[in-house]
């Protein structure tokens, strides 16, 4: 349930049976152009005030004030155009020249239907960052038909069992050959990706849209390769993101790119960061039920989190290593999110 405007709190967790139906621990876990205005009309900067007490009267110690749990967005405001309509509102794109990395990509958002609601014009959402499966240079899967994951968004917060997201979807890669790829990391030499996915990407989101404040609103997801970088972002960055999903994923870094550099491939690696009892995240990992190889593979993987990292287990009945099989997941893995991260905060 979203929160009413100026309310206290707006979590709404999700019922126990829900979860246990789609997590098994193990026991081993711990475009056209357009412009910022036409594209975010309902963000709004907000304004405080107040009066001076009466001359002559004494002043009264000023009351401590309460922390505020949403973040308006500080600017600068980027310029948007529309990529698609879905049937839950439009899918916006830009490009983010990101400060940080010096790299530049492409990155598409959605708003869920409640951000522009003039009701909730003081509420701070929670934000979910979308990595796709392959090279996913110049394109992303979650912004098509392939992985509608916005309309089930919709549907899961009608029904009360999702937070309504602001979806990030940004490219992972600056080149089509995969010879080239950079596995969401800053490899030596190479564009710094991994700067650019952690730290200039979650600015650019705190610039233009209002979020809920501090780290346990914001999470990741990912589909095979995006699996990989959802579950290395979030070990490597838990200072910024609460929960990840891989999905059918793997977790050892394999570019080219990486040669003459085992130290640095190590030091991004799932496979050791999982084990390192560093992070404190919460992951759900995936695997196809049909591929018997994929579940041993994240099953191991599984077994090496160390506290107070935890990693949940889901097995697809069946599961293929196919977007059509990652489709079917999404309502389970909305459902497991909101109920590990903030929902929709209000002061």
């Amino acid at each position: 349930m979203l929160p009413q405007p100026r309310s206290a709190a707006a979590r709404r967790p999700l019922a126990a049976a829900a979860l246990l139906a789609l997590a098994v621990p193990l026991a081993a876990c711990g475009g056209s152009g357009g412009s910022a205005n036409d594209a975010r009309a309902a963000i709004s900067t907000g304004q405080g005030g107040g009066s001076a007490p009466a001359s002559g009267s004494p002043s009264a110690p000023p009351s401590p004030s309460k922390p505020s749990k949403v973040l308006m967005p500080t600017g600068p405001a980027a310029q948007f155009g529309k990529a698609r309509d879905t049937g839950a509102g439009p899918i916006l794109v830009t490009t983010v020249a990101g400060p940080k990395s010096g790299v530049s990509g492409k990155v598409w958002v959605w708003l869920p239907p409640q951000y522009n609601d003039p009701k909730y014009a003081k509420t701070g959402f929670p934000v979910l960052t979308l990595y796709a499966g392959g090279q996913s240079a110049g394109y992303n899967t979650w912004t098509d038909n392939q992985l509608p994951i916005q309309e089930a968004n919709q549907q899961l917060v009608a029904e009360g069992k999702a937070h309504p997201f602001i979806m990030i979807m940004p490219v992972q890669n600056l080149d089509s050959n995969e010879a080239k790829a950079l596995e969401c990391a800053d490899i030596p030499g190479q564009p710094k990706i991994g700067t650019w996915m952690s730290q200039d990407i979650p600015d650019f989101v705190r610039a233009n849209f209002r979020t809920v404040k501090g780290r346990d609103g914001w999470s990741v997801m990912g589909a095979s390769t995006g699996a990989f970088c959802s579950a290395k972002l979030a070990l490597q960055h838990p200072d910024v993101f609460r929960a990840a999903v891989p999905i059918d994923g793997y977790w050892n870094p394999d570019s080219p790119l990486w040669k003459g550099h085992e130290q640095e491939r190590l030091a991004n690696s799932p496979d050791q960061l999982v084990g390192a009892g560093t992070a404190d995240v919460k992951m759900l990992a995936t695997a196809g039920g049909a591929n018997p190889y994929e579940i041993k593979l994240v099953k191991n993987w599984v077994a090496k989190a160390k506290a107070p990292t935890t990693v949940e287990y889901y097995e697809q009945p069946g599961g293929k290593h196919l977007t059509s099989d990652f489709k079917k997941m999404i309502p389970n893995t909305l459902e497991w999110l909101s109920a590990n991260t903030a929902g929709p905060e209000a002061d």
